[in-house]
Order: C-alpha cells, then sequence, then structure tokens
C-alpha cells in the first residue's frame, strides 16, 4: 500500500476492533492444543499432530489479534499486522490437510477400496500438499505485496495474488469434502473402520467427516464470496461466524473418541494408507 500517514491504525482499518473476541478464541484453541498434545503421545498419529500444530497457530494468532484490537502501537505497526496476516493464513494448511489425511486413513480399511483415474488422484497425498503448500505461498506472497507494496502494479499484483490464493483453498476443500463422502459409501458398503470399533467416532465418522469437510468449505465459500467485497470480507460480524466458528467447530469434533485411528492400527498394505 502507499505510505499509511502517522498513527494510521492497519488493525482498526482491517477490521479487527473486537478484543474480547479474540481473547476467547485464544483461551478456546489453547485448551484444544492441550487436548491435542496430550493425545498425540497417547494416541499417536500424523492427524492429531497436524491438529495441535494448528491449534498452535490458532493460539498465537488470536492473541496477535487482540494485541491488535486492543493496543493502538500494535495496531499501527504494520509489521506485526502483517506476521498475523501470515500466520492465520497459513494455519488453515493443517486443518484441511488433518481432514485429507484422517479420510484417506479411514479409506485405507476397505477391503475394496475404490479404484479408478479420479480415485489415483485424489489419494496422492504429495499432490495434495503441493497444492496446499502452493496456496499458503501464493497467499503470503499476496499479502506481503498488498501491505508493503508502493506501486500500483505491485498492489494489484499482490491481490490477484491473495485471490487465487482463496480459490486454491477452495478446490482443496471441495476435494475433501468428495472425499468425506466416498468413504460415507466405502464404510455404509463394507463397514470399513466403523465395524472395527465401538467408539462414538468410530461408529458415526462418516457423519462427523462429512460435517468437518462442509465446514471447511463454509468458511472458504465465505472468502470467495466477498473476494472483491473488502469491507464485507473484515466484517467482524461476518468474520467470526462464518471463518473462525467453522474451523473452531470442525477442530472440535476431532475430540469426539474413536475417530482418529491411530497409527498403528491402520493397515499398512492398503494402497490408501
Amino acid at each position: 500500500m502507499v505510505a499509511a500517514p502517522p498513527g494510521y491504525n492497519f488493525a482498526k482499518n482491517n477490521g479487527i476492533e473486537s478484543f474480547p473476541a479474540a481473547v476467547v478464541f485464544a483461551v478456546l484453541y489453547a485448551f484444544l492444543l492441550a487436548f491435542f498434545l496430550f493425545r498425540s503421545f497417547a494416541r499417536p498419529t500424523f492427524v492429531f499432530f497436524v491438529v495441535a500444530f494448528f491449534c498452535l497457530l490458532r493460539v498465537t494468532g488470536f492473541i496477535m489479534r487482540a494485541l491488535l484490537a486492543k493496543v493502538p502501537a500494535d495496531g499501527e505497526n504494520l509489521n506485526l499486522f502483517i506476521a498475523y496476516e501470515v500466520i492465520y493464513n497459513t494455519g488453515f494448511f493443517g486443518i484441511i490437510y488433518s481432514t485429507y489425511t484422517l479420510i484417506l486413513d479411514r479409506v485405507a480399511f476397505a477391503k475394496n477400496p475404490p479404484r479408478g483415474p479420479v480415485y489415483f488422484l485424489l489419494k496422492r497425498r504429495f499432490l495434495f500438499r503441493l497444492a496446499l503448500s502452493a496456496a499458503v505461498s501464493v497467499g503470503i506472497t499476496g499479502s506481503i505485496q498488498s501491505f508493503l507494496g508502493t506501486q500500483q502494479s505491485t498492489l494489484s499484483t499482490g491481490n490477484t495474488l491473495r485471490k487465487v490464493a482463496i480459490y486454491i483453498f477452495l478446490v482443496c476443500a471441495i476435494l475433501v469434502c468428495l472425499q468425506a463422502f466416498i468413504l460415507a459409501r466405502v464404510e455404509i458398503s463394507e463397514g470399513g473402520y466403523r465395524s472395527a470399533t465401538h467408539s462414538p467416532g468410530g461408529k458415526y465418522g462418516i457423519y462427523l467427516l462429512i460435517v468437518i469437510s462442509l465446514l471447511l468449505v463454509a468458511r472458504e465459500a465465505f472468502f470467495a464470496a466477498t473476494i472483491n467485497k473488502t469491507a464485507a470480507q473484515e466484517n467482524e460480524h461476518l468474520w467470526y461466524p462464518l471463518a473462525a466458528l467453522t474451523e473452531l467447530i470442525a477442530v472440535g469434533l476431532f475430540m469426539i473418541p474413536g475417530l482418529v485411528p491411530a497409527r498403528s492400527e491402520i493397515p499398512q498394505d492398503s494402497e490408501w494408507a
């Protein structure tokens, strides 16, 4: 952006105003962080480690958001504001990749997993990580150029890159949702992990994962729908319920016992493992 006048509050001019809301979310994510760290060691699995890392980023992000909203000097600190933007936007990688990984882990229990060119691509974890990494990198570059650029061409490029990142995340979220329905078909037809456990998360996991994936799609659809409506996207009355709360509920559902199989339980001979 062009040089800001003295006393310009980057936080307030980008919709960050509610100190109590940021504190509440920071506390809730701190609780979730402690829970998933414990689960990561009590029931080792890659999913819990990544969810814990996501919670760590959210705790950090909401603490920074609280400072930006409460302390005028912090709100006027462009570097702090950019750091918040980078940390918050990077965090979405964790929750969406955890959901993707969990779905593949549960499909691995199927005796007759789905096959075909579409399924072959959907189970390529490297490709999915690559797409998410591209979204994060493009988004970070776009944010930096949008806020530090001094020429109109740089600002325009930054805004375009941020839009590209949103669309990539949206496509990834839709793919995860599609995989959740594939898992539902597999487990309904032949049981899979659902028949191997009597825990709530094991028996009803397909429905929980569909809900989680739909929440992630809703979160990213909000950003896509307001991509050219900055005022709406930054409005905390919309941002908290449609972006922040959807993520929080999705992460909270990972706490349900039996939803996430331990790494030692996953059939290692499955092509989906």
